[in-house]
């Protein structure tokens, strides 16, 4: 799935995976999106495998859930004021506020956001994986319809190197996700499968061990 014939491997030690929104009320069984969350099931094993094997290299692992809008007014967007009273209680702890339990480890960074379509527009994210010396992103979670786009677009106008795992990142319906990802996506970062980094991560690991 590498789309950018120029692609090279992200250096561990200077990149974080950022998992946007993959959490109980967005993906899980009672997911207040049904449609996204089946279209996602069947990426979340490959999700699994990207943030197993950025682990393993040594790369940083941060989860940008949506914590609830802490009382405050959902905004102007058609999106957040539907799901408004979906997420009317949603709180920090609230289980719908969790990382899916089977890609969450402890070493992970949790960065929620309280408004706002974006894990990225005027969050703590950015700044703080700048403050930690990283400078390459690679992005993984849902969706292609909204927050994946902005986030990207965002990280690429901060001067981050961004990344993108193809077949770790969905839309809804599926085949639109697949455009947004061949038309859009591919215009602002690196589109790489997730076998092409977790290879590349191992082969970086392998040559750390020779001697």
């Amino acid at each position: 799935m590498t789309t950018d014939r120029r692609w090279s491997a992200p250096e561990p030690g200077r990149t974080a995976v950022v998992c946007v929104e993959c959490q109980n009320g967005v993906l899980g069984p009672d997911s207040m999106l049904p449609a996204l969350a089946a279209d996602a099931e069947p990426a979340l094993a490959v999700i699994e495998s990207l943030l197993t094997g950025a682990r393993g290299a040594g790369v940083l692992v941060v989860h940008t859930p949506f914590a609830g809008r802490l009382g405050g007014d959902p905004g102007t967007t058609p999106l957040m004021r539907s799901t408004a009273p979906a997420t009317a209680e949603w709180r920090p702890g609230h289980r719908a506020t969790q990382v899916l339990p089977q890609l969450l480890d402890p070493s992970d960074l949790i960065v929620p956001r309280h408004q706002g379509v974006s894990p990225t527009w005027g969050t703590e994210l950015l700044p703080l994986l700048r403050a930690r010396k990283l400078d390459t992103l690679v992005f993984a979670g849902v969706s292609l319809n909204v927050a994946i786009p902005l986030a990207v677009g965002q990280a690429a106008h901060e001067g981050f190197n961004v990344v993108v795992a193809g077949d770790a990142v969905v839309g809804t319906p599926a085949e639109y996700g697949r455009l947004v990802l061949r038309n859009t996506i591919s215009l602002l970062a690196q589109v790489v499968s997730v076998a092409d980094l977790t290879r590349a991560w191992q082969q970086a690991m392998d040559l750390r061990q020779t001697p």
